[in-house]
């Protein structure tokens, strides 16, 4: 799990590297960084002025989780670069057979899926290529740990290309 955490984190590295320019602005295209809570990679990425994906690859000793967003951006008036967002999302993962300790014997490694929502802030620093965010990601899993889940969401710290 670390060579491939590694791994992601040295392309991503190559790849802004190799970006050709930086958004210094009050506003960006693309964003890369990660995701402190639950401790994840995080790339976004504008389609319009107020229309952004975002996905995030988690991991941690008991697996990882795939999560994608769509979200929604409002301009905060007096308050250039930042913005609100709020929006629906998926998730994907798997967990292996270490978890079964952390979940009092349950079961063995294994999938699962489910929905999530979004709700948070976004600020562009202008003149610096950074984006932060702060967010909540209320979510709903599918499976054998079915159930509402209310603590993800964090702080993200982005470069901005």
């Amino acid at each position: 799990m670390k060579k491939i955490l590694t791994g992601i984190i040295l392309m991503a590295g190559l790849g802004i590297g190799s970006a050709k320019a930086q958004s210094m602005g009050e506003s960006y295209q693309t964003a890369l960084g990660v995701k402190f809570y639950p401790g994840a990679i995080s790339i976004k990425h504008f389609m319009d002025d107020n229309k952004a994906l975002e996905g995030m690859a988690s991991f941690w000793r008991y697996g990882l989780r795939v999560t994608g967003l769509y979200e929604i951006h409002g301009d905060i008036a007096g308050a250039p670069g930042l913005k609100w967002y709020v929006g629906p999302g998926a998730h994907i993962g798997f967990w292996n057979n270490d978890a079964r300790h952390y979940y009092h014997n349950g079961p063995d490694g294994g999938a699962f899926f489910g929905i999530d929502g979004v709700v948070g802030l976004d600020y562009k620093i202008n003149g610096a290529p950074i984006n932060i965010s702060a967010d909540w990601m209320p979510s709903f899993t599918f499976g054998k740990y079915e159930g509402f889940d209310g603590g993800w969401g964090g702080l993200a710290i982005r470069y901005t290309f």
